[in-house]
């Protein structure tokens, strides 16, 4: 279980103090005066009506709609309204400041990794675990490492719809040509099972694509140097702890080790140097390189170009199977006197969409709730089968109220690691610049 913050004084009181704190850890600014317009409709539902929140738009969008749609039957008579914000920090700020007035939504979507910024502050509710029972949703449809991250003082404070991990995507002709497919035409990842073995892997995938090996698109991102060099740092075994206060509690070299790696993976030798998040997709669709390392959430992007594009779970480097990722999840802004009829209709609602989840899946997104991963109808599903596993050995982001997705901390993070693989600064020198940062974060009061 993922340890998250302690709660302050007082139990979920929320202070004016709190509550600007709690907005600023989401979004680095308060929204102007008018932020919180139509968020009173949402207290105005009339009993079919689920209202939901959620920062899905384009072909996510969608797909969310299809799911609401295909979930109907498990949720005879209610409607979900939806409300679509823009990613990032305007909808974090606008969650917080509406959940600590009590007008939020009737439940609303969430990055997991955000969650200690969150429940801790008393701005959410618990989930019902005994009425979720009742709709056919319990705690053992989930694999432990996604269900510990919801868990705050004892209480389920967020259900995942998902997993979205960081994985490989490759090409399976030059990946085949290069001998690094098993008999089943999956990749093998033991050859990819330490850092030299993965660096020759990619001079090999260079050789069969006749051009390069390896993509990584990191040029100018706020969180891809982040996500692979956290999966891999938690592939070390090292700790990485973030008490209130600090210093941070962590392990300079392995830290040190896994940026020397990167570095070589982006050394332009075999994998190209400097490519930025678009041009490394493009130079993966157009076949220069025979692998990327990416999102599973651009599965769309790479079958739109290749139809036979294939993906695994992120190889493990560094001994310890560990895979970076983050979760959509479906949280309970607070309300302070709920009606409990409507609370029941909210779960059947999510409970329904949580069964419906096979449809998710068409994002690249691995469907959190596993009954449907173990279905037939899901094995059939390629290339998402192949890297179903990811979801046993997820890490998300360290638990810290100014964690987590679109946050200045990943940015801060990436920035160091930019300069060490693009500009050449020494390892030890960028591991010994992100305690640095760390510890500027930790210095820094808590909304408790």
């Amino acid at each position: 279980m993922r340890d998250l913050p302690p709660a302050p004084e007082g139990g979920s009181r929320l202070s004016r103090r709190r509550v600007l704190t709690a907005s600023l850890a989401s979004a680095g600014a308060l929204l102007a005066g008018g932020a919180l317009s139509g968020c009173g409709s949402a207290l105005a539902a009339d009993d079919s009506t689920v209202r939901l929140w959620d920062l899905f738009s384009g072909a996510d969008g969608g797909l969310f709609n299809t799911m609401a749609d295909a979930g109907k039957p498990d949720m005879p008579g209610t409607k979900i309204e939806r409300t679509v914000l823009e990613w990032g920090s305007p909808y974090y700020t606008k969650l917080a400041m509406a959940s600590a007035g009590g007008r939020g939504p009737d439940v609303a979507i969430s990055h997991m990794s955000r969650l200690a910024g969150y429940a801790p502050m008393g701005l959410l509710d618990p989930w019902d675990l005994d009425t979720l029972a009742e709709f056919g949703v319990e705690r053992d449809d989930f694999t432990d490492a996604v269900w510990g991250p919801t868990q705050y003082q004892g209480k389920t404070y967020a259900l995942p719809l998902d997993t979205h991990p960081f994985i490989t995507f490759y090409h399976p002709e030059p990946v085949k040509k290069a001998g690094l497919l098993k008999a089943d035409g999956t990749l093998d990842a033991d050859a990819f099972s330490s850092p030299d073995k993965f660096l020759a892997a990619g001079r090999e995938l260079a050789k069969a694509s006749g051009q390069q090996g390896i993509a990584f698109g990191y040029v100018t991102d706020t969180a891809q140097g982040w996500r692979l060099f956290y999966g891999l740092y938690k592939q070390t075994g090292g700790r990485f702890e973030l008490p209130e206060g600090g210093p941070a509690e962590v392990d300079v070299d392995r830290m040190a080790e896994v940026i020397a790696f990167m570095a070589k993976i982006v050394d332009g030798k075999t994998n190209p140097r400097q490519l930025d998040y678009n041009a490394g997709m493009a130079a993966f669709n157009n076949k220069q390189t025979a692998m990327i390392l990416s999102g599973g959430w651009e599965l769309n992007t790479y079958l739109g170009a290749d139809k036979k594009v294939g993906a695994a779970p992120f190889p493990t480097v560094f001994g310890t199977p560990a895979v970076y990722a983050d979760s959509h999840s479906f949280v309970l802004p607070k309300r302070p006197s709920p009606d409990k009829e409507h609370r029941r209709r909210t779960h059947q609602a999510v409970a329904a969409l949580l069964k419906a989840s096979k449809v998710w899946a068409s994002a690249g997104h691995i469907p959190a709730y596993s009954p449907v991963t173990r279905t037939d109808a899901y094995a059939r599903l390629k290339p998402q089968a192949n890297y179903v596993s990811a979801a046993d050995h997820v890490v998300l982001d360290p638990a810290a109220w100014f964690v987590g997705a679109g946050s200045d901390f990943q940015n801060a993070m990436s920035q160091v690691l930019q300069q060490a693989l693009l500009d050449g600064l020494a390892p030890d020198r960028a591991a010994r610049a992100m305690v640095r940062r760390l510890n500027t974060f930790l210095s820094k009061p808590s909304p408790a």
